[in-house]
């Protein structure tokens, strides 16, 4: 089991003291629209890899690179403008911590800000995700244990209102990818519990504003 602090949205002061140091983690998986300098302060304070999707008010992390320690956008030497040392998923598939993740960052989209996707430019995006999974899969026989995003899912914890529609186009990603959980924020608590979903056999989490979780890594798809 990987024992994982989940944070979106809303900022845990608690989380920005020396306090944190006493969590018994081993990631930190963040689903987006959190202070940069928040995450890499969990990150170096916990001395613990840390997974970020971005949100829709988090600043346009999109054309940047990373080679040999050297960032880049458009061939130009740049400052990488993240949370330092963490590890960007969005549209990837990596593996960290014993646990295989795929992220997909965003929100619908709603006015002309950052990280913000029509429902098929994201179904375009997830299909790029599947792909790639599919090509871990084959590789190792692994498959996704983590699908982390920022956004729910359509009629799956979102809410009606134009900013906080979830994407259809994630129903199919998990129906494909199978995941043991979703992790997603995006939908703000406002005082009102918000249970976990089930979609097939992936267990949807809102982890809005922190959840602490168990999940098992190392998924056998053979």
């Amino acid at each position: 089991m990987v024992r994982v602090l989940a944070v979106a949205d809303e900022i845990v002061e608690q989380l920005w003291t020396a306090q944190v140091r006493s969590f018994d983690v081993d990631l930190v998986l963040a689903a987006g629209d959190l202070p940069f300098d928040y995450l890499a302060f969990l990150a170096d304070a916990l001395e613990k890899p840390l997974v970020f999707v971005p949100g829709n008010h988090d600043a346009d992390l999109s054309g940047f690179s990373n080679v040999r320690g050297l960032w880049t956008r458009a061939g130009v030497p740049v400052r990488w403008p993240g949370p330092a040392g963490a590890v960007n998923a969005d549209e990837r598939v990596v593996d960290v911590a014993g646990l295989r993740i795929a992220g997909l960052g965003g929100s619908i989209r709603y006015n002309k800000g950052p990280n913000q996707w029509t429902e098929r430019q994201q179904a375009r995006r997830a299909r790029r995700v599947s792909r790639l999974a599919a090509w871990r899969r084959l590789r190792d026989g692994r498959g996704v244990d983590v699908l982390l995003t920022h956004s729910p899912p359509r009629d799956c914890g979102d809410e009606p209102d134009a900013p906080h529609r979830g994407f259809e186009c994630f129903r199919g990603l998990v129906s494909r990818l199978q995941p043991s959980v979703m992790l997603h924020g995006h939908i703000h608590p406002h005082g009102v519990p918000r249970p976990d979903r089930e979609l097939g056999s992936t267990r949807v989490v809102n982890v809005v504003p922190q959840k602490l979780l168990d999940i098992s890594g190392g998924r056998d798809e053979t």
